[in-house]
């Protein structure tokens, strides 16, 4: 994959030129210093023929527009007439001075006009920052703005797989391939899961073998479940491990019961587990669209996500408890217990994964939503990650929210989210909401 942003300074050469001058090479400093994918001109581009030279240069993924000085609407018609299905950020430089004499920049008013211009050409959000180079808040918006291009590039490239059907009563994650590749731009592809099955039973022991022992070294307890078990979990960890390599796989959704239980004799909760600390994102009950969540949310945190249901509401502290089975990824656990190994609460059969995850300052709750009518949105919540232990058999977090629990659950009960979220550990509301803008999609922001 190869990512290109191009910076587009534009103004006209009527204004303050060394205050414009001095902006524009403190613009590239600040830009090279966020990305070496960003491409600057050599000069500013003070009138449409300059700018259509550098256009014809360029094949940006995300557009980089900045008012250097004031510019008519013509500036911009001509950036998104070549380039008219490429994101937007909008960037307009802060008066330098304001000492009662000229108006050196008058970058704002420009500011206005691109953006009457881009809301005629594009019907997706486009991101606007207002301030100089070196300003926290600019910073933080190219940056953030740049991790999200960059990332629905990364999703061109992308193969999911569904491995089985959805459960009775689960088809909120059933995904079709249309969908995933006309909005996201991913390929998914499709396998039964008796075929994995089949092929674990084709392993021997010693074939299995580094899979029980990576496995035994990430957790704590598995060399006492049964060892039928133990044995068969290695089996399936090669079959997922081997499968997603040989195909390029990022993400899965897998059937997990009943068929693992009855068919199969042991669970797959813990090879989700240990294919989501490999950093292959893996999502049970066959939830498409939760493993696409994952994705996305692993990929702005650079670390593993938790999976599951929103099981608990305390009022008093504002807090609602994630859940399931067990199939969080050994690095969530907590540090004083570890990545401990148990039996399925139901079916009373292991391994599964049994631990409270650890604490985090920041913590973003997040859903892509697809509606009764087949549009799809983005659903987050921001909060913290509280340090708690495991609350019921299987895995949990417990998440403060930084709005309220109370009206978050209702509203979201009542408007008819689905029963799987993501919990990200980490501070990326910003970039999901953007890659959200750059998707079309409407983002849903509860915190």
């Amino acid at each position: 994959m190869s990512f290109q942003a191009a910076y587009l300074p534009i103004g006209v050469g009527t204004f303050h030129m060394e205050s414009a001058s001095d902006q524009f090479e403190r613009s590239k400093r600040v830009l090279k210093e966020i990305s070496e994918d960003i491409v600057c001109p050599e000069e500013m581009l003070l009138d449409i023929g300059k700018l259509n030279s550098f256009l014809k240069t360029v094949e940006p993924d995300l557009l980089i527009i900045q008012n250097l000085t004031f510019a008519n609407a013509a500036y911009t018609g001509e950036i998104l007439h070549a380039f008219p299905d490429v994101p937007v950020l909008l960037w307009t430089l802060r008066e330098p001075v304001i000492d009662g004499g000229r108006l050196r920049l008058n970058a704002l008013t420009g500011a206005f006009s691109a953006a009457n211009t881009i809301r005629e050409f594009k019907d997706e959000e486009f991101e606007f920052v207002y301030g100089g180079p070196e300003e926290a808040q600019v910073k933080e918006t190219l940056e953030k703005t740049v991790k999200a291009a960059v990332l629905k590039k990364k999703m061109k490239d992308l193969s999911v797989c569904a491995i089985g059907h959805t459960p009775q009563g689960f088809g909120f994650g059933r995904a079709l391939d249309n969908d995933l590749l006309k909005v996201f731009g991913v390929r998914q592809e499709a396998v039964e899961a008796r075929e994995l099955i089949d092929k674990t039973k084709s392993y021997s022991d010693e074939e299995c073998r580094e899979y029980l022992e990576d496995a035994l070294k990430r957790t704590v307890g598995l060399e006492n479940t049964p060892e039928r078990n133990r044995l068969d979990f290695a089996r399936i960890y090669k079959a997922y491990a081997e499968f997603v390599k040989e195909h390029n796989t990022g993400a899965i959704a897998s059937r997990c019961w009943p068929d693992f239980f009855t068919s199969f004799g042991t669970p797959v909760c813990a090879v989700l587990a240990m294919l989501n600390d490999l950093g292959v994102s893996a999502a049970c009950e066959t939830d498409m669209y939760g493993a696409l969540s994952m994705w996305i949310g692993q990929q702005f945190s650079g670390k593993p996500v938790f999976f599951g249901d929103p099981v608990s509401l305390d009022e008093k502290e504002n807090t609602i408890t994630f859940w399931h089975c067990g199939t969080a990824a050994c690095s969530l656990a907590r540090k004083d217990t570890g990545a401990c190994i148990g039996e399925h609460c139901n079916r009373h059969i292991g391994p599964t994964m049994e631990f409270g995850c650890e604490e985090s300052d920041h913590a973003v709750i997040f859903r892509i939503h697809r509606d009764k009518e087949g549009k799809f949105s983005f659903y987050l919540a921001e909060g913290e990650a509280l340090d708690r232990p495991k609350q019921f058999f299987g895995t949990s977090s417990v998440i403060r929210l930084k709005g309220n629990a109370e009206k978050l659950i209702y509203s979201s009960v009542q408007y008819g989210m689905e029963p799987h979220y993501v919990v990200v550990y980490g501070d990326v509301a910003g970039e999901i909401t953007i890659l959200g803008h750059m998707l079309g999609l409407e983002v849903r922001d509860f915190s």
